[in-house]
């Protein structure tokens, strides 16, 4: 049988701004059969594709378009009100958006990319959905001197990293041959492991560094972190089971992992590390 996921479009609801119920009555009252995600709490499927612009829940910021293994990834982070969080590589900002969910509204998230016109269609979500605790930061790269600056000051880093896709070519298989040809595995390995230690700087003593891909190589999720851990002993795996006890269905033991087969969401990857020790050069 057909995947249920190639068939239906999977959402967000936005709990500032509604619920779920709410949604899934609005959903049903416009002829579109839908239910609740399976795991993610705020998840919504609509069994078929509709025509994006009738969804007027889009338009007003009560719904995200957001696959379900992606919401996961964002619950992984799991940022408390009050707390200051860092999405280090933002995008558009859908993470972004789950994040600042967690945290009610309350204390800072600050979304980064490289790409200026991702983070202003970003920040027009952010106003959209009703979010007022997200800063947008434009980094020159990896190495920006405003992560130098913010060394160890903050409770919670995201690190989306850009990868392979291959997670997602089941309902983008183009992207296979593009992503064959703008960048080699070698390349956004090195990217990745790159990225990965300098948005670690920000993490402070006792916080928490979430590594994700929507790829399904070892080489840019497993063999990644472990590379990672050898060069940062201050730095520790909190395995699944206790990070997020809920998440019952990973195919990893310690690490989220999902596949289309298993999960019937995008393929995923996420590793939750916490720093331990203080921070290098005898910062507490």
């Amino acid at each position: 049988p057909r995947s249920f996921s190639a068939l239906s479009m999977a959402s967000r609801v936005n709990p500032i701004k509604s619920t779920r119920e709410a949604m899934l009555n609005a959903l049903k009252d416009l002829g579109l059969r839908a239910q609740p995600s399976a795991i993610a709490p705020y998840g919504i499927r609509v069994h078929e594709r509709p025509s994006l612009a009738s969804l007027l829940m889009l338009r007003t910021g009560e719904v995200e378009i957001q696959d379900e293994g992606s919401q996961l990834v964002a619950m992984l982070v799991d940022a408390r009100p009050g707390e200051r969080v860092v999405d280090f590589c933002a995008g558009a900002g859908g993470k972004t958006l789950a994040v600042a969910v967690q945290m009610n509204n309350k204390g800072h998230v600050v979304a980064c990319d490289v790409l200026e016109g991702r983070l202003k269609r970003g920040a027009e979500r952010f106003r959209q959905a009703g979010l007022h605790n997200i800063e947008t930061r434009l980094l020159a790269g990896e190495t920006d001197r405003w992560i130098k600056r913010h060394k160890g000051g903050f409770d919670r880093v995201l690190v989306d990293a850009p990868c392979s896709g291959t997670g997602t070519w089941r309902r983008n298989p183009d992207a296979r041959w593009r992503a064959q040809e703008e960048r080699g595995l070698d390349n956004l390995v090195s990217l990745q492991a790159r990225i990965l230690a300098s948005a670690a700087r920000l993490v402070k003593p006792g916080g928490r560094l979430v590594y994700a891909t929507c790829s399904m190589l070892s080489e840019e999720n497993e063999e990644q972190v472990v590379a990672f851990l050898a060069a940062h002993p201050g730095f520790r795996v909190v395995p699944l089971h206790e990070a997020a006890p809920q998440l019952t269905n990973s195919s990893h033991p310690d690490y989220l992992s999902l596949t289309p087969a298993r999960n019937d969401t995008d393929g995923f990857f996420a590793a939750v590390m916490q720093r331990e020790g203080a921070l290098p050069g005898g910062r507490p």
